[in-house]
C-alpha cells in the first residue's frame, strides 16, 4: 500500500487551488461539498467559478500563485494543466507546507484524491493508487446503488444521539444498541414516521437497550474454505463481522482473517504436521473461556469444520460448558481442488461414491480399505497425505492397484499460489520430491487434469 487512507478534517481550514479550466473545475465540485475555506488562483476562470465566488462559496484571487499564498493551508492542488505552471505552484506550495496534488501526476503528488460516495455524514471513499480508474467508478457506482438515500439522515440524526448513547457501556453493548438502530428500527422509523419518528424510535431503543439481559455468550464453528476470500459463504461472512473473538487454525489465509471485525480478538491455534502445535484441550479451553465472558466466538477452521475438523471434540467442550454454538459448514479442499483440474468427484459409469481419507491418525499413518481402493475406477480424496504418500502408494500397490493409476497433487487450492501435479502411482513420490511442496496439499486417487487442464500444467511447467 503506497497510499495510506485518511479522513483529513477540512472544516474551518484553508484549501487552496491554482487554475480555473476543465481540471479545476472537477476537483473544486467536490471540494465544495467540504466544509473548508477554498481560495482559488486563476487569471482566466471559468464562469462557474466566478459564480461560486459571487456566492460566497470561495475565494477567487485573479493572478497567479506567489509565496506565502498557500500559509497554513492543509492542502494544495495544482490544476493549471501546464507541466511549467503546476512545477512553480508546487513548488510555492511545498514552501509554504502545504501537502500537494498535482492533477493527473500520481507520481509527484503527496496525495490523492479517491472516488466518494457521499451520504454525508456517511463517506466512502475508493482508491485504486491511480491503478485503476475506470474500476474505481464500477465500484462507486455498484456502492451508489447499495447504499440508501436516507443513510446519511439516519447518520446525521444518530450522530447528534451519541452522547446520549454513552449511558450504555462500551464495547459490545454500544454496537448491539447502533446495529438494532442503523439495520432494523432506524430505517423502519424514518419510513414509517419521517426524521421526528427516528427521534422517537432512539429513544425507545435505548431504553430497550438499557434494561436488556447481557447477551450470553456463543459459540459458531465456521468453515473457511480452501483460502480464496470469495470461496466464503454469506453465512460465514455474517459471522465473521460479529465477532468478539475469532480462533482460527494454520490453514486460514490473511486475507480472510482481514474480514473479521478490526476490534476483533484473533488467536492463532494452528496446528503443524508433525510439528508445533496447540494441544487440543488447550483449543477446547479457549473456545469456553472466551464464551463464558459473553464473547461471540467464531471457531474458524480452513475447509469445512465438518472434514478432519475435530468438530467433535470441540462441540463436546462447549456443550459441557452449557455455551450455545452452531455449525456454518465450508468448501472443503476436495471440492476446490477437484474444480481445478475441471474433473468431479463421482462420475455414471466411473464410480457411484467417493472417499474422502486422511494421510495419518492418532496412531500414525492411518490405515483403509486399500483392497476396495485398489479397484478399478475408484476414486479418493487424500487429506493431509503429504508424509504418508510412500505409505499410500505402498499399500495400493500391494493390493493389486494399477501403477498407471492417475493420481493430482493440488497445492494451495483456490490460491492465487495453487499448483496442480499430474502424476501416476508409479511416480507419486518421485514427482512429489520433485515438486517440493511447502504448502498444504491435497491427493486425487482415480483422477487426472482434464486434457486442457494437463497442457496448461505442462505449459506453465508447474514443477520443474
Amino acid at each position: 500500500m503506497k497510499h495510506f487512507p485518511i479522513f483529513v478534517r477540512l472544516e474551518g481550514r484553508r484549501v487552496v487551488l491554482s487554475g480555473g479550466g476543465e481540471a479545476a473545475l472537477a476537483k473544486l465540485r467536490l471540494l465544495l461539498k467540504t466544509e473548508a475555506h477554498l481560495t482559488v488562483f486563476a487569471h482566466t476562470p471559468a464562469p462557474e467559478i466566478e459564480d461560486w465566488a459571487a456566492t460566497g462559496r470561495l475565494r477567487l484571487v485573479r493572478r497567479a500563485m506567489e509565496p506565502g499564498d498557500t500559509l497554513c493551508a492543509v492542502l494544495f492542488y495544482a490544476a493549471d494543466e501546464d507541466d511549467a505552471k503546476d512545477a512553480r505552484t508546487v513548488a510555492i506550495a511545498r514552501a509554504d507546507g502545504a501537502m500537494i496534488n498535482i492533477v493527473d501526476n500520481l507520481e509527484d503528488s503527496a496525495f490523492i484524491t479517491p472516488a466518494i460516495v457521499d451520504r454525508d455524514p456517511v463517506t466512502v471513499a475508493i482508491g485504486t493508487e491511480g491503478a485503476a480508474p475506470v474500476l474505481a467508478r464500477a465500484i462507486k457506482a455498484d456502492l451508489e446503488a447499495k447504499l440508501p438515500a436516507t443513510l446519511g439522515v439516519l447518520a446525521r440524526i444518530g450522530k447528534a444521539f451519541r452522547r446520549t448513547v454513552e449511558v450504555l457501556p462500551m464495547g459490545r453493548k454500544r454496537r448491539d444498541f447502533w446495529a438494532d438502530y442503523y439495520f432494523d428500527a432506524g430505517p423502519r422509523a424514518l419510513e414509517e414516521h419521517g426524521e421526528d419518528g427516528v427521534n422517537t424510535a432512539l429513544r425507545a431503543l435505548l431504553e430497550k437497550h438499557e434494561n436488556a439481559v447481557e447477551r450470553e455468550g456463543h459459540v459458531a464453528f465456521v468453515g473457511a474454505g480452501p483460502g480464496d476470500p470469495d470461496l466464503l459463504t454469506l453465512k460465514a461472512r455474517k459471522a465473521l463481522d460479529t465477532a468478539d473473538v475469532v480462533i482460527h487454525d494454520r490453514l486460514v489465509t490473511p486475507e480472510i482473517l482481514e474480514l473479521a471485525r478490526r476490534e476483533a480478538i484473533l488467536i492463532d491455534a494452528g496446528k503443524t504436521g508433525f510439528g508445533p502445535a496447540m494441544a487440543q484441550d488447550e483449543i477446547n479451553a479457549l473456545i469456553v473461556e472466551h464464551a463464558q465472558t459473553g464473547a461471540q466466538v467464531v471457531r474458524l477452521k480452513g475447509g469445512d469444520p465438518t472434514v478432519f475438523g475435530r468438530l467433535d471434540e470441540e462441540i463436546d467442550a462447549v456443550m459441557q460448558a452449557g455455551i450455545a454454538w452452531h455449525v456454518v459448514p465450508g468448501i472443503t479442499a476436495a471440492s476446490a481442488s477437484v474444480a481445478s483440474i475441471g474433473q468431479s468427484l463421482t462420475k455414471r459409469g466411473r464410480n457411484g461414491s467417493v472417499r474422502l481419507l486422511t494421510g495419518h491418525d492418532m496412531k500414525g499413518f492411518a490405515d483403509h480399505d486399500w483392497r476396495a481402493l485398489s479397484r478399478p475406477g475408484e476414486v479418493a480424496a487424500v487429506y493431509m497425505g503429504k508424509k504418508s504418500a510412500r505409505f499410500i502408494q505402498g499399500r495400493l500397490i500391494m493390493h493389486g492397484a494399477d501403477r498407471a493409476t492417475p493420481v493430482t497433487l493440488i497445492e494451495n487450492a483456490s490460491r492465487p499460489d495453487q499448483r496442480r501435479i499430474a502424476s501416476t502411482l508409479d511416480r507419486l513420490v518421485r514427482d512429489m520430491d520433485s515438486a517440493e511442496l511447502t504448502g498444504p496439499a491435497l491427493m486425487l486417487i482415480g483422477l487426472a487434469p482434464r486434457a486442457t487442464e494437463a497442457r496448461k500444467i505442462t505449459q506453465t511447467q508447474e514443477f520443474a
